[in-house]
């Protein structure tokens, strides 16, 4: 629930829908995240590639043909948080699912993932 509320409390909304599961395996540093996020207007993995690429602090690793896509190892020692796996969650209207890594040691994990969430809404 620790993800849940904080993103609740960072956001100041109560009222956003949330679903979280922790799962806890054996790396030394970072963290990664699937995160599914609907939004009111459509946008397209290209769309979501093309405004994550220009927001602050974010890099793309996302090349499915060559198996490319954030590791806990890319993130881990450095300050930009990973984004990679971008695709249509075709499971609901407008969704994206996108995979997020950092080094927990260096930013928090709620908030990446609402920094992320933020540059795609706006």
């Amino acid at each position: 629930m620790k993800m849940v509320n904080e993103t609740k409390k960072i956001m100041e909304d109560d009222n956003i829908k949330i679903t979280a599961t922790c799962v806890r395996v054996p790396v030394l540093i970072s963290h990664a995240e699937s995160v599914n996020i609907e939004t009111e207007k459509k946008i397209t993995p290209e769309q979501a590639i093309e405004i994550l690429k220009n927001a602050p602090g974010i890099e793309i690793i996302d090349d499915i043909s060559k198996e490319k896509y954030p590791l806990p190892l890319d993130a881990a020692g450095k300050d930009a948080t990973y984004v990679g796996r971008i695709r249509a969650d075709e499971s609901v209207e407008n969704g994206l699912n996108l995979w997020v890594v950092s080094d927990n040691l260096r930013k928090g994990a709620a908030l990446n993932a609402i920094q992320i969430a933020e540059a795609l809404i706006k």
